[in-house]
């Protein structure tokens, strides 16, 4: 079993709860617009990070983390995406391969909409962690927090940090 930490929208602000919120979590993801390099190499020094980048980040942390990332975990097709939408709206860069070869889990962020949505159409959970960061239209800044054991994602939990 993993416990991950899903985090997206930081946009340069690290709220120092993250880290007590993932403290006992095994990986932190982050779906896009780190900010900054330094963000995310905060990150990577607390825990193994997995991140993608998104719209607002620099050349620098493009360098580091792609635009897709597409991996297994625990026996879960995962796939990261910054701009992906959401079921029934998803990005039109994505969808054909999203409907074609459907991971069991879908994550996108750039929205700042907190979403935790069953795709029944295509059998995947698409996840949005809504944003973190202090910009953006979002009044709460927010986390999700799940495990991910034999093929299930379970425990699901959503954190608030407070206002934006």
């Amino acid at each position: 079993m993993k416990r991950i930490g899903l985090i997206s929208d930081t946009h340069g602000f690290l709220d120092d709860a993250v880290f007590k919120h993932f403290d006992e979590c095994d990986e932190i993801w982050h779906a896009g617009d780190f900010g900054n390099i330094q963000l995310a190499d905060q990150l990577a020094a607390f825990k193994p990070l997995r991140g993608v980048y998104g719209n607002i980040d620099g050349k620098d942390v493009r360098i580091s983390y792609p635009e897709d990332l597409r991996f297994m975990c625990e026996g879960v097709d995962v796939w990261m995406t910054h701009i992906g939408g959401y079921p029934g709206r998803y990005d039109a860069r994505i969808r054909t391969e999203l409907y074609n070869n459907p991971p069991k889990l879908f994550i996108s962020g750039h929205s700042h909409i907190l979403k935790v949505i069953f795709d029944k159409k295509i059998g995947t959970l698409h996840l949005n962690p809504g944003a973190a960061g202090k910009q953006g239209w979002h009044k709460v800044r927010s986390l999700l927090r799940f495990s991910v054991s034999e093929e299930k994602i379970l425990n699901l939990e959503i954190i608030e940090l407070g206002t934006r």
